[in-house]
């Protein structure tokens, strides 16, 4: 052990580091203090230590450098122990340290990890030697690490370039040679694109050509189909002469009379013509036929109002349908609030529509039923019954209106019939020819069946 000039043992723990530990120098301590652990036991440890006691050294160095490295730093007794374990795994080199010269084979980081920890007179520069050491070492690798990547990127350049430079003639080539084609294929469209414009003017030129030529032509057809209808309708005109004077030689006619008999011929053909365009029908009535008046054995209403029936006798109304196209016009509501008045307006409707029915049936008369509109709520919707037509006056029109202009639209002299109790109702169309009948006579004859 080296004396200080006080007479007391100098181990360097006097002198301090004034920079952190060089990485290189703190990973081989590290490893130091890991592979010391299998010699110390657990209570020889620190206590922060003492949980990686069970850890191989490498797992040891990797999980638990930080705490090895300040335990080493702040412990000295653990650093003693550390430091007599080195002594006993590294003998020569500790004792080189001690006597203050190490060997000169050695490696710098390995000799100044083992002087921090063992801590020898002047440790500190041995560790800042070994430190700039590793620094000018890693700076040296560094260096030619560097160089060798830029020759190698110089080499990667120059082949780059040398690539480059094939690949652009190569394109370069391409290139011309494209432009030739192009140029070429111009040329080519151009010549193309001539020979379709001489092509179309010459299609041009023969189909006007062609116009032309086809225009004539269809005017000397047209020209010659003239000549030939003119040539045909002479032809038969000269034939027609012919046979006629033909004729009139062989009956000992003189020309007047056959002229004269053409003639009527000619007029007696248009008015056949005349009649096929007409169509007209054949004649079915004659003038006679049209004056009004009462032909024997044929009554008239006056005929049947002159007979000693009563008015309210049901068998005048059958009298009056046994007419000839008789037209029986019934006021609906007038007859069914007579008949039966406290039924609903519907049954009202349906009960005597289906006796007009039977009516109809059993006299064959047109039988025409109105409803006054005024009357209802909502449009009806019922299937009128067989042989009865069924009317509704409009809003505004009144069902005895409605009748009024039923009867007008009858012709003269056809027997209408109309079923009424309203008084203005009877008076009205008696005055248009029509014939009124109460609607108590028709409750009667529906009831007959």
């Amino acid at each position: 052990m080296v004396e200080s000039a006080g007479g007391e043992p100098d181990d360097g723990t006097a002198e301090v580091l004034d920079r952190p530990l060089p990485d290189g120098v703190r990973r081989r301590v590290v490893q130091i203090v890991s592979d010391g652990f299998g010699g110390l036991t657990l209570a020889e440890l620190p206590g922060q230590l003492r949980q990686y006691a069970r850890f191989t050294p490498t797992r040891r160095a990797k999980f638990a450098a930080n705490a090895m490295a300040a335990a080493l730093e702040n412990d000295t007794l653990f650093r003693q122990r550390i430091g007599e374990r080195l002594r006993e795994a590294q003998a020569e080199l500790a004792g080189a340290l001690d006597a203050g010269s190490p060997p000169p084979a050695a490696d710098p980081l390995d000799v100044a990890a083992a002087a921090y920890v063992l801590r020898p007179p002047g440790w500190v520069k041995l560790v800042t030697a070994a430190g700039e050491e590793a620094q000018r070492a890693d700076a040296e690798r560094a260096d030619e690490e560097a160089k060798a990547e830029l020759e190698r990127l110089r080499a990667e350049l120059a082949a780059a370039r040398g690539q480059t430079r094939a690949e652009t003639e190569r394109l370069r080539a391409e290139l011309e040679a494209a432009r030739r084609e192009a140029e070429s294929m111009h040329r080519k469209l151009r010549g193309a694109l001539s020979d379709v414009k001489r092509g179309e003017a010459a299609l041009r030129k023969a189909t006007a050509e062609t116009e032309a030529i086809r225009a004539e032509g269809q005017a000397q057809l047209s020209a010659a189909e003239s000549e030939t209808r003119r040539l045909k309708a002479r032809l038969g005109e000269t034939e027609a002469a012919l046979e006629a004077s033909r004729r009139a030689a062989r009956e000992g006619r003189s020309v007047e009379d056959m002229r004269v008999r053409l003639l009527l011929d000619t007029v007696l053909e248009s008015a056949q013509g005349l009649r096929r365009e007409l169509a007209l029908p054949p004649v079915s009535v004659r003038p006679a036929e049209t004056v009004d008046a009462v032909e024997p054995g044929r009554m008239s209403p006056k005929d049947i109002a002159a007979r000693a029936l009563s008015e309210n006798d049901p068998a005048i109304l059958d009298q009056l349908l046994a007419l000839p196209q008789a037209h029986l016009v019934v006021d609906g509501y007038n007859v069914t609030k007579t008949g039966y008045p406290t039924m609903p307006l519907e049954k009202q409707r349906l009960r005597l529509l289906g006796s007009l029915s039977q009516l109809a049936l059993q006299s064959g008369a047109e039988v025409t039923c109105v409803f006054d509109g005024a009357e209802l709520a909502a449009p009806v919707l019922l299937a009128p019954p067989r042989g009865v037509r069924v009317l509704f006056s409009k809003p505004g029109v009144t069902a005895d209106e409605l009748i009024r202009q039923l009867v007008r639209a009858e012709p003269p002299g056809r027997p209408v019939v109309v079923v009424s109790t309203d008084r203005e109702v009877a008076d009205g169309i008696a005055k248009a020819g029509a014939r009124p009948v109460a609607s108590v006579v028709l409750l009667k004859r529906l009831s007959r069946g």
